[in-house]
């Protein structure tokens, strides 16, 4: 814990600082309360957190769970001194200024130096204007979006009276291109939503064909990369995914999660559009909010009102520590989470306990236990599912096509369509240390399944 008391001793004397600037005003007192009481709340929080799963560590490789970097947490910490509120510059005048430069240094991941872009709570919010965008631009027409895109789109639509529709995928994951082109024909459809990393599996939709498909139809484009979007920085993803990202600065809207793979705190999403133009759309007037100055107030290009501005604080922080630039430290902490995804799925491979769905793209890696039927592989995912985590690894369990399962055998009995199977998301640089432990821990677990079913009287699929 020695570096952590050293941040904390770096926070100490940041917040000296911070009250160093407001020394000017006349003392008082905000809050009496009393000390010990305050200990003893305190404690009991800790207490009641430990009832988590560890997502700070490298063993806990389930869900898109990834811990702030310490500065982030510091900052975020710094701000709350003040509590400012990004709606409006009264409320947040310092912290609406780091916002506007924070977004524009994501924009800038896409080649967009003139844009319209904000922070808000999360993908869903991000999502959410802009589909509420793309249906003001074209009222009546519907929504498309693959059928491994989040459900949000979905439910967002519904949300916005927006019609909606799912676009079958291929063996990848992938929106598949022929459905797609065969729907967008029929004329009446006005976004196509290409998610830039699927949540269950980390695939990325084939940018450049559905720009081309765009191009001819006249439909927006968003691009969904809540979860991958970051990864246009790495030059090791799959070549599909590499072409994909490199033409993201073409699509209307983007969706990125800093509260993903940005390293920042729940909850912190970004929504970019490449015309700022379209922020009329957001202009309504407020008799008591945008009086103190002519310069933009962010609340006056969001849907949202009140919105943190230590948020804005915690990821200006994070990007000045560690620039959103190819080849810096915060991409090759990137190229780390993917290197450990290809590690594991290597060994998953080349083991017949196991069998893999496609090659990850990103760094989410799908497998399941080897058996004779579908059905039985399922059973057994979940039963490695709760064997691991009791040997401290966490893993998370999807229902998937079974088609994605490129590696199974003819032989095997496909008693069902979809397979409950296993999922690992390697989001930590620091997973590609530890894939040797977590590979003891599955092939254990593993093998402890296989000797149950002889045991039952069930012979094991080798």
């Amino acid at each position: 814990m020695q570096i952590e008391q050293e941040s904390l001793n770096a926070f100490l004397e940041a917040v000296k600082k911070l009250d160093a600037g407001f020394r000017a005003l006349p003392e008082f007192s905000a809050f009496h309360y009393d000390e010990k009481q305050l200990r003893d709340v305190l404690q009991a929080t800790a207490e009641r957190m430990h009832d988590n799963y560890p997502y700070f560590h490298p063993l806990y490789a389930g869900q898109m769970l990834k811990p702030p970097h310490p500065v982030a947490r510091l900052a975020y910490a710094l701000a709350m001194w003040i509590n400012p509120n990004n709606h409006a510059l009264d409320g947040g005048r310092a912290t609406s200024a780091m916002e506007k430069e924070a977004v524009a240094e994501i924009a800038a991941m896409f080649g967009w130096e003139t844009f319209l872009g904000h922070l808000c709570g999360g993908g869903t919010m991000a999502n959410l204007e802009a589909l509420w965008v793309a249906g003001q631009l074209q009222p009546g027409r519907k929504i498309v979006a693959s059928a491994q895109a989040h459900y949000t789109h979905q439910r967002i639509s519904a949300v916005l009276q927006l019609e909606f529709e799912p676009i079958a995928v291929d063996s990848f994951g992938r929106m598949d291109l022929e459905a797609l082109r065969k729907r967008v024909a029929r004329g009446d459809v006005g976004t196509v939503v290409a998610t830039m990393g699927t949540t269950a599996t980390g695939s990325v939709d084939p940018l450049p064909e559905i720009l081309a498909l765009s191009e001819k139809h006249g439909f927006r484009v968003h691009a969904d990369a809540a979860y991958g979007g970051y990864f246009a920085l790495v030059s090791t993803v799959s070549e599909p995914a590499r072409s994909a990202f490199a033409r993201m600065g073409e699509v209307d809207s983007i969706v990125i999660d800093p509260h993903k793979h940005g390293l920042q705190p729940y909850g912190c999403g970004c929504v970019l559009f490449r015309d700022p133009q379209v922020g009329r759309l957001y202009k309504h007037d407020s008799p008591y909010t945008y009086f103190s100055s002519a310069e933009l107030h962010l609340g006056e290009i969001s849907l949202e009102c009140s919105r943190p501005g230590a948020s804005a604080a915690a990821l200006w922080a994070t990007q000045k520590l560690l620039p959103l630039v190819r080849n810096g430290e915060f991409a090759k902490r990137l190229e780390r989470s993917r290197s450990a995804a290809m590690a594991l799925y290597e060994k998953l491979r080349a083991d017949d306990r196991f069998v893999p769905a496609f090659a990850p793209e990103l760094d989410i890696v799908i497998f399941a236990p080897r058996a004779a039927t579908v059905g039985e592989m399922a059973g057994r995912s979940r039963a490695n599912f709760a064997a691991a985590a009791e040997l401290g690894l966490h893993l998370a369990v999807a229902e998937l096509p079974a088609r994605f399962f490129h590696s199974m055998e003819p032989s095997v009995s496909r008693d069902r369509e979809t397979l409950t199977c296993l999922r690992s998301v390697l989001m930590k640089p620091e997973h590609l240390d530890w894939i040797e432990p977590i590979w003891r821990i599955l092939t254990t677990v593993a093998d402890a399944s296989q000797t149950t079913k002889r045991a039952s009287g069930f012979p094991g699929h080798l």
